[in-house]
């Protein structure tokens, strides 16, 4: 994993007009720069005086800062003291309206305030792979933001990648593949490994279940009185609606069974097999993904991940397509929140 000031080559950039830089403000009290010299991602934009509100100034420049983060993919805004999940969920209302739901789970997740939540509840000595948020669906949040509220005694960082980059890094091949046949996700509940359907979907009402599924295009059926059986295919690659990049946008590498430490792995297979296991995932066509396709891309993740260390009050704004993240294991107490916006429905054939 590479910190903003140790990377290797950059890849070519495609052509496009939206990273062209912009003066966000001419305002004496704001810098604003890159983290990093070779990419771009992410812009830091700085207080430098006391009682600047960042809601009623990201308000009066939503336009510039919503073609910054096209142009980067996340922005970083520093020192502008935020102290609570309430003004979490009012800058992103300034930004974009009202937060959405967080709603057909993958991760143990809280409501900690409105429509503000903790980030992802697993265990501290876990690093969590970079991906970009609810692309395991045909329908995601297009902006999602991070508020630290409190940073890890050591580590805790929410490393991020430009999914454009990860999609030039992968060989040509691999990615024609992944386009043309997409990605199936199988989700089995009730076993007591992973989230229960009843929190994945926010309900314990079958029915609801069964339309929701329905609306969304996931396939179901009940596997006796308590358990679940899901499987949806949803796109590989993906095309920006504002910019026209293709970006690398799915979490294959994440669900599949590989993404298990081999003793979990192995001990799973062995008492479930793999058509029980909690999740996995496959080629769109059900037939296996391989091996080395999914160690590819997770290294071309690792190629392009940029870490920087949480201040508390930092809040991270991320373009949800043209940036992945994750999380890196920790050390001592860490609280993170979370909010998205602006929901994107894809249809996938």
């Amino acid at each position: 994993m590479r910190s903003a000031e140790d990377r290797g080559p950059a890849l070519k950039k495609p052509a496009l007009g939206a990273r062209k830089g912009i003066s966000i403000s001419e305002d004496a009290l704001i810098s604003t720069a890159a983290l990093g010299v070779e990419n771009p991602l992410p812009l830091v934009v700085e207080s430098r005086g006391d009682g600047l509100d960042l809601e009623r100034w990201a308000a009066a420049h939503r336009d510039q800062l919503n073609h910054q983060l096209l142009a980067t993919g996340g922005i970083l805004f520093r020192n502008f003291r935020l102290t609570s999940e309430a003004e979490l969920e009012r800058f992103i209302q300034a930004l974009s309206g009202e937060p959405l739901e967080y709603t057909y789970r993958s991760t143990p997740r809280k409501r900690v305030a409105g429509k503000v939540y903790t980030s992802t509840e697993y265990p501290a000595d876990q690093f969590i792979p970079l991906h970009n948020e609810m692309s395991y669906t045909r329908n995601w949040p297009m902006k999602i933001w991070f508020l630290c509220l409190k940073a890890a005694q050591e580590g805790g960082e929410t490393p991020i990648a430009d999914s454009r980059r990860v999609y030039q890094r992968l060989d040509p091949s691999l990615r024609e593949r992944f386009a043309q046949k997409q990605v199936m996700y199988v989700r089995t509940y009730g076993s007591g490994l992973d989230l229960s359907w009843e929190e994945v979907f926010q309900t314990s009402d079958k029915s609801a279940v069964e339309d929701y599924c329905r609306t969304a295009g996931i396939d179901f059926n009940w596997v006796g009185e308590h358990g679940l059986r899901t499987s949806q295919v949803c796109q590989a690659v993906a095309t920006h609606p504002h910019t026209g990049d293709v970006v690398w946008f799915n979490q294959a590498h994440l669900f599949h069974v590989s993404s298990l430490p081999p003793a979990v792995r192995d001990s799973l297979l062995s008492s479930y097999g793999e058509e029980n296991l909690p999740r996995n995932a496959y080629y769109g066509d059900g037939t296996a993904i391989e091996l080395p396709a999914l160690d590819a891309i997770r290294e071309a993740y690792r190629q392009e991940t940029v870490t920087f260390p949480w201040r508390e009050g930092d809040v991270l704004m991320l373009d949800n397509m043209l940036a992945a993240h994750g999380r890196t294991s920790f050390v001592g107490s860490r609280k993170v929140v979370v909010g998205m916006a602006e929901a994107y429905n894809a249809q996938v054939t």
